[in-house]
């Protein structure tokens, strides 16, 4: 509809196939800019250097502020280096694109629903210090406190590449404040993940796998988003797999929506059947499974977040809440790249 109504407002016959291409080909083109111009500059450091140090050679007098300048000429080095290294690291079929992340609190009521919340406000403050874009698509409230499930999307160049890492269960382990008796807790939260494909993949899906179930949104959105059962839930018979969205205010949008969010999930699945299958053929199934409890983040007797995968660790429990948690990503993307 949208289409059609762009070309009676431009009374001219356009095929909307290559305007789409003309986008797509433009954020490649965006994307290898940046990767030109990380290349370029990392080239110019490598040659800053390289004079600083033959100055330095020929130099019968060690120059101080010239030594001092070396250094600092070398710390930004390696930082283009780091930069470049993590450019290498994103070769799966969705890397590039947007990531859908849905988040449900585990067995533990309110304790569990707070641990969603903060998990949800963990990464959405590690979205904003990328530069990423968030949008909530489904949220069901906790009873007392925090969150029972959110959806959510991260918009962002490689969006999907950083955080499929974080799949899996999160564990965490404090003095509960919902416990009159200040008692220990072990609470969990689930992480899924799915790409924002651009187009349908090459997956089919039936109308007679699907069941679709519409409801009254509980989200914020004025008064409309309560008064109609604008929301939708769609269950893939054949594989379990549900989706729901209620962001949108009507139910026809929050569908499209909805199904897009299912074919990132089948793809999702499909992609990692097939890394699953590789890796069985390599021998090594073990190190690209996703594992259950991917981490844990103790708040008492001692403060430490550590991932389970890859052994690091930090005791910096504050920062790591307020979403730096780019080292546990970059970590564990070096290790399962160096294993392929």
């Amino acid at each position: 509809m949208l289409e059609k109504t762009i070309a009676s407002c431009l009374k001219a016959e356009i095929d909307f196939s290559d305007i789409k291409k003309v986008k797509e080909n433009g954020k490649k083109l965006r994307v290898a800019q940046e990767k030109l111009r990380l290349l370029n500059d990392t080239s110019l450091k490598i040659e800053d250097c390289q004079l600083i140090i033959e100055i330095l050679e020929q130099s019968e007098v060690l120059d101080t502020e010239l030594s001092l300048q070396l250094e600092n000429s070398l710390s930004e080095l390696d930082i283009f280096l780091r930069k470049l290294k993590i450019q290498t690291l994103f070769t799966g079929k969705y890397d590039a694109q947007n990531a859908i992340i849905t988040l449900h609190a585990g067995a533990g009521g309110t304790e569990a629903q707070d641990w969603t919340q903060i998990l949800y406000r963990m990464y959405s403050m590690y979205s904003e210090k990328k530069g990423y874009k968030t949008t909530i698509l489904d949220m069901l409230d906790g009873e007392e406190a925090g969150i029972k499930s959110i959806t959510f999307l991260v918009e962002g160049e490689n969006a999907y590449g950083y955080l499929k890492v974080e799949k899996g269960v999160h564990r965490l382990v404090r003095i509960s404040p919902f416990d009159s008796n200040a008692r220990r807790h072990t609470s969990f939260s689930s992480f899924e993940i799915m790409p924002e494909l651009d187009e349908a993949p090459e997956i089919q899906i039936r109308p007679e796998d699907l069941k679709i179930d519409t409801y009254r949104a509980s989200g914020a959105g004025g008064q409309h988003i309560n008064k109609t059962d604008s929301a939708v839930r769609i269950t893939h018979l054949k594989t379990g797999i549900v989706v729901a969205c209620q962001n949108e205010r009507s139910q026809t949008q929050n569908k499209e929506t909805a199904m897009k969010m299912l074919y990132g999930k089948l793809a999702e699945k499909q992609e990692q059947d097939e890394l699953k299958v590789a890796a069985e053929l390599r021998g090594d199934i073990k190190k690209i499974e996703w594992g259950s409890q991917i981490r844990s983040y103790v708040f008492q007797p001692y403060t430490m977040v550590k991932d389970h995968r890859t052994g690091y660790e930090t005791s910096d429990i504050n920062s790591v809440m307020n979403g730096e948690i780019e080292d546990f990503i970059i970590t564990y993307l070096t290790s399962i790249n160096h294993n392929k």
